[in-house]
């Protein structure tokens, strides 16, 4: 995450922006590749990631954080309840010398898969079972060594030589796996790396378009997302904010569409910024994103992906400059996939500067903070080819059940629930909504009848009410839509004493 840069960025106006007809997100199916300021998908149709980060593989654990507590699938379901369809993983290259990872529960069946596994191999199982939920990754070189981050993308003790042959192993790792949709180099390049000075030792651009090659070389169907650096000519933002000379410099690789660019935004909780004190503050803001890296967007140069922002949204500051930025990246229902690509920092909350969007007991979820990222959450996408590494099996830690209700002009849909975590006196659960027809639906409503006396008590992305033992749950206004085969997912907190049978759920479209 992002380090304490120093230094103001000056605003600058608004340029003008090539705007493509707005369209919505779309299934994102194969592998993807870039045109303009849009990602499209192996149909020409635009997607946006609206993802989520979920960091440990570049830490002593040598894997994701959290599964001390839980099983990685309910965590993978989780996330894709709450509306957040890509996941970027963070890692280090400590990870190629066959580390095992530490910090993962066995008991009761949980992980059961995972044990026994390298720390590659329990990548292989996330990477398989997020892409087998509709979901897609990105792996994103995090450090060198576990040890902490680094300004350039090398040191004493990883030189070039090594990064650009691990970033290989990886691209040929998940060769055919359409669940990886691409590489970032490498988090939050600064001082002194630069942007376009010519020196091979500092230049970020040239070592990115090294590598760049290197990866399309033996995996020519990746994106490869390419950070800003912190400064050029003399202005300075966050760590990997700066893209200010990817227009004079842009990177250039060897297989055309297929450069992201990618900038880290943050707030007062990682650290006070000149810009936040500005008396204009928040309207300062467009002004500073558009000078940064916004411009590449707004004048249809490439794709921009804002791989990290986050705050503990403790402050009033940092929650206007939330609502700010979430509105500057282009709603959804406005913009459709015509819009910023992100992932938010982060799914952790164990952050220290920020927080996460799970709670300290890493079920239950920060609702005040995942609202504000609604209005840009998209759609999940379909299940992606799971070749070149192994894929996540079925649960282990509840059952599902569903149904499904007809409706009139071809309108159906199917509901299923899945009991993520459960103990003695509450549990978790995810439910999938699946239109099964012929034809798109606005909207959907789930019901079910608890056999016992279990009662909700929270739920997201979704408007859930419980009268007695009878439960309905309705769309939001940025989930209704489904294409045929589209899906959407909700999720809830319950009490229940001891366990129970999960029960039959009715889906009525709209």
């Amino acid at each position: 995450m992002a380090g304490q840069p120093a230094a103001s960025a000056s605003p600058a106006a608004n340029p003008a922006a090539a705007a493509p007809a707005a369209a919505p997100a779309a299934a994102g199916s194969g592998y993807w590749h870039t045109s303009g300021r849009q990602i499209l998908d192996a149909n020409n149709q635009p997607v946006r990631i609206a993802g989520i980060n979920w960091f440990g593989f570049e830490t002593t654990n040598y894997v994701a954080h959290g599964l001390w507590t839980r099983d990685y699938k309910s965590m993978i379901d989780q996330m894709k309840s709450l509306g957040y369809n890509t996941i970027r993983l963070p890692y280090s290259d400590d990870i190629f010398k066959g580390t095992q990872p530490s910090g993962i529960n066995y008991s009761s069946g949980m992980n059961a898969d995972l044990a026994g596994l390298d720390s590659l191999g329990v990548m292989d199982k996330i990477v398989g079972y997020a892409g087998a939920v509709g979901m897609r990754v990105i792996l994103d070189r995090h450090r060198p060594d576990s040890s902490g981050q680094s300004a350039l993308w090398y040191t004493a003790s990883v030189p070039e030589s090594t990064w650009i042959a691990d970033l290989k192993a990886l691209a040929t790792r998940y060769r055919g796996n359409t669940a990886v949709i691409g590489i970032d180099l490498h988090n939050e390049p600064h001082d002194p790396a630069c942007w376009g000075c010519g020196d091979t030792t500092t230049d970020w651009r040239l070592a990115a378009e090294r590598a760049g090659d290197a990866v399309l070389g033996v995996n020519p169907d990746l994106l490869i997302f390419v950070e800003g650096v912190q400064s050029f000519n003399g202005g300075s933002t966050w760590w990997g904010g700066n893209l200010q000379g990817a227009g004079a410099y842009p990177v250039e690789l060897d297989v055309a569409h297929r450069v992201v660019y990618s900038a880290h935004e943050y707030a007062t909780s990682v650290a006070q910024q000149p810009w936040f004190s500005d008396p204009t503050f928040p309207a300062n803001m467009s002004a500073i994103w558009d000078k940064n890296w916004g411009y590449l967007f707004n004048q249809n140069i490439a794709p921009v992906w804002v791989g990290e922002f986050g705050t503990t949204l403790q402050s009033t500051t940092d929650q206007i400059w939330l609502r700010t930025l979430v509105q500057y990246l282009r709603p959804t229902g406005t913009y459709g996939a015509d819009s910023f690509q992100w992932t938010f920092w982060s799914w952790n909350p164990n952050s220290g500067d920020t927080g996460g969007i799970l709670n300290d007991d890493w079920t239950t979820v920060n609702t005040a903070k995942d609202a504000y990222l609604a209005d840009i959450k998209a759609p999940a996408f379909s299940g992606g080819d799971t070749g070149g590494g192994s894929t996540g099996g079925g649960s282990t830690t509840g059952g599902t059940t569903g149904g499904s209700t007809g409706g009139t002009g071809g309108k159906s849909c199917a509901a299923s629930l899945h009991i993520d975590n459960q103990w003695s006196t509450g549990f978790t659960a995810t439910v999938t909504v699946t239109n099964t027809g012929a034809s798109a639906v606005a909207g959907w409503t789930v019901g079910w009848t608890w056999p016992g006396g279990q009662q909700e008590t929270s739920g997201w992305n979704a408007d859930i009410r419980q009268t007695g033992a009878s439960v309905t749950a309705a769309n939001l206004s940025y989930n209704g839509a489904l294409t045929p085969s589209g899906t959407a997912g909700f999720g809830f907190q319950g009490t229940a004493a001891g366990p129970f049978t999960v029960p039959a759920l009715s889906c009525t479209p709209s």
